[in-house]
């Protein structure tokens, strides 16, 4: 044995060889063209077999620490063959040899990931199920370029990384082996050797599929075989515009909408919850559902925001094929389904992404630049090539493997600024000497334009609170290519507004007409998220003044102004009932409140009907996002707290009027000014006693005085509901 290929097995013994492919396997000998050599390191076998054309052969051990070998005579091709190993425990095992065959992954491949367009990357690294040379098994792919050796462990190697080591491909920096008679359900992680030689743990980037908490594992799982329903649905997905339909989403936290009331400790499974939840949203007359992070992640009390397995549904609630099915299931019933996506940070846990191959691999290396202080997480170095083919591929892999319909993106303006919750001196200038992101803009720019290439119906949510420009104009308008964005303006000012006593909003009424400044700026979605209703916030039942009565009409009042607004809606689930305790995400909403106590009965009620008269009406939504679907009747009534607007369709016939009033005081014969002349029918009151109120409302049709009021060139007379709000369309 020469010196070379001593030095060769030192490394792999020593496990940190690059390529261990260059010594183990089948190798034509140099000194003897006709004959051959095959090698394997097994550290824990005491004696090692060939098995080959019904023959067993005992092979040599040339190193007591494991490492076995056998020349084949007149053999100078490569040919099917097993090992049998005896380990110390007397236990024998066969096996074929992964270091037989021959690299998978193509140059093309390796060069369009590491230039960051290797957009349906999660086809090829990871954990594939294949069959190579009619053989099955595993094909194992990572990403560590400053890796000095990267293996894979698991119970069929006794999670020992000297076992199967990995070869790198070139200078992709990605590894790849091959391991036979690996199927699904095998749990696995990455053994990753650094420069400093230290040994690293890891989960895979790309797992679809982990061990439930707190086990951190990844397991082999295949996506294909689920055989989907819902054609009809993509089919009409396609056709509609979603700008000009109707969208009222109700946002979910998997873990905490209900519980099994038998153990209130257990998570239902997506089956359950495709059997509980669908029915409710689909009765409650919502379009949408949107699922906060459905993505592997270590800690609940994180809700899904810090993601440890961006390619993998998590485990908690069932299986990626049991995700699939709730989907399905939605699609079926007309309901549309968003996820949470957190492309804008991520964990520091050990197993996880954070200095994946010893290096700041993911993340920059400087705090300046790579960590969060404020979560205490990491941010992605969107100037690296193969960091942006990872999120964006990430992205795509929801709506292609679950047609998923599209994505609400978290903490856009910790993306978008570099000194995002930074003091003086804890942030590095752009190249410019600003504080924006080039490489997050750029990225964002480069994610929506791809996006919308490939899914144009999707919807991208842009979680954004700054006034940056054009966070949901198109990219050839200077925009960053969102489809909305979410009007966290609106939000905090009417949240602030309602928590007003009465008696005092009269100073505070440009918060009610502030909004119409700026509501077409974009593409806004209205949102009453979980953000608001926890942390000592306080319910939205509970945020109202009042007492008990007033509390939830205020309350009816602020989803009658969320509802007829210019914008899409967004409700955090138990808004819609009252709940009166502050979200918590280890136990299950308090659906005993609808059972036990009518006025939150009547509250959910109101919400139901609230989506039913939305979708009927289309000037509520057919025109959200233009001055051509609203009109001021009246903004001046301060001292009655009173506004009045009307809300439009394409056709400028097609038309309603919506009155709010947010003092507790009622009034008749009031004047309500009308776009048109003819006769009016109220179709909404916010105060019937079917949904709690004092049954103030108008019964009778209006006929239109031809005599300006407010804004309104006609005006009929209506009876104003006390904290109410009146809907009246022309009939």
């Amino acid at each position: 044995m020469n010196c070379d290929i001593n030095s060769e097995i030192n490394r792999i013994i020593a496990s940190e060889h690059h390529d261990p492919f260059q010594v183990l396997g089948f190798h034509v000998l140099d000194h003897d063209g006709a004959s051959s050599v095959i090698r394997t390191f097994q550290p824990n076998a005491n004696t090692c077999w060939l098995i080959a054309g019904g023959e067993r052969k005992e092979m040599y051990k040339t190193r007591p620490e494991g490492f076995f070998e056998i020349v084949i005579t007149n053999c100078n091709e490569p040919f099917p063959y097993e090992f049998e190993a005896s380990f110390y425990d007397e236990h024998h095992h066969v096996f074929k040899d992964p270091y037989r065959f021959l690299p998978q992954m193509s140059e093309y491949d390796r060069y369009l990931f590491n230039n960051g367009t290797n957009y349906e990357i999660y086809n090829t690294l990871g954990a594939q199920l294949v069959t190579i040379d009619g053989v099955s098994g595993t094909i194992f792919r990572v990403w560590a370029p400053s890796a000095k050796r990267v293996s894979i462990l698991g119970n069929f190697n006794y999670w020992d990384g000297r076992v199967h080591q990995m070869r790198v491909l070139g200078h992709s920096g990605v590894w790849e082996l091959f391991i036979p008679d690996i199927g699904q359900g095998e749990p696995y992680k990455y053994e990753v050797k650094t420069q400093q030689d230290a040994l690293l743990e890891k989960a895979d980037p790309f797992q679809f599929f982990s061990e439930i908490r707190p086990k951190t594992a990844s397991i082999v799982w295949g996506l294909d075989g689920y055989a989907w329903n819902d054609a009809a649905w993509l089919k009409k997905r396609k056709k509609l515009r979603s700008y000009d339909q109707p969208m009222s989403t109700y946002e979910v936290h998997l873990g905490s909408w209900r519980r099994d009331p038998a153990d209130p400790t257990r998570l239902l499974s997506y089956q359950e919850l495709a059997g509980s939840l669908i029915p409710y949203v689909k009765e409650m007359g919502f379009t949408h559902i949107e699922l906060m992070p459905i993505m592997e992640h270590p800690l609940d009390e994180s809700w899904g925001y810090q993601v440890t397995g961006y390619f993998a549904v998590t485990s908690r609630h069932g299986t990626p094929q049991d995700f699939m099915y709730f989907v399905d299931q939605c699609h079926q019933n007309g309901i549309g389904v968003i996820l949470d996506w957190v492309p804008s940070h991520f964990p520091s846990d050990g197993h996880a992404l954070s200095r994946f191959d010893g290096t700041a691999l993911y993340e920059h290396e400087d705090p300046r630049q790579g960590a969060h202080p404020e979560w205490g997480t990491l941010i992605f170095n969107y100037g690296r090539k193969e960091v942006q083919n990872f999120l964006i591929a990430n992205a795509l892999f929801w709506m292609d493997k679950f047609h998923i319909d599209g994505l609400r993106v978290d903490a856009v303006a910790s993306m978008l600024y570099l000194d995002y919750a930074r003091n003086e001196g804890e942030w590095i200038p752009n190249i410019y000497g600003g504080k924006e992101n080039i490489d997050a803009i750029e990225f964002i720019k480069h994610m929506n334009a791809i996006i919308y290439g490939r899914f144009p119906e999707a919807l991208m949510i842009a979680e954004e609170s700054t006034s940056f420009f054009g966070v949901s104009k198109p990219l050839n308008w200077g925009g960053l290519g969102f489809g909305y964005k979410w009007n966290m303006g609106w939000m905090n000012d009417i949240l602030g507004y309602f928590s007003k006593e009465p008696i005092f909003r009269k100073y505070h009424h440009n918060a009610l007409t502030f909004s119409l400044l700026y509501a077409f700026t974009e593409n806004f979605i209205l949102p009453m998220s979980h953000d608001e209703v926890v942390h000592g916030k306080r319910s939205l039942l509970f945020k109202m003044p009042g007492d008990m009565w007033q509390k939830f009409a205020n309350l009816r009042l602020l989803f009658f102004f969320l509802w007829t607004h210019p914008g899409k809606k967004l409700l955090f689930m138990g808004a819609e009932f009252g709940q009166i305790s502050e979200w918590y995400c280890k136990v299950s909403l308090d659906w005993h409140l609808t059972e036990q106590n009518t006025m939150h009965q009547q509250l959910q009620k109101f919400v139901q009907q609230l989506n039913a008269v939305y979708k009927e009406t289309r000037p509520l939504w057919e025109v959200d996002f233009s001055f051509d679907g609203f009109r001021w009747m009246d903004f001046r009534d301060v001292d009655n707290s009173i506004i009045a607007f009307c809300r439009q369709g394409k056709d400028p016939k097609d038309h309603v009027v919506c009155l709010l009033n947010f003092t507790p005081q009622v009034l008749h014969d009031y004047k309500l000014g009308v776009p048109a002349p003819g006769w009016y029918q109220e179709i909404l009151s916010t105060d019937t006693a079917e949904f709690g109120g004092s049954n103030v409302f108008n019964p009778d049709r209006k006929q239109a005085i031809a005599e300006p009021f407010g804004e309104a060139p006609c005006h009929i007379m209506v009876s104003v509901p006390p904290l109410g709000g009146i809907i009246v369309k022309p009939v």
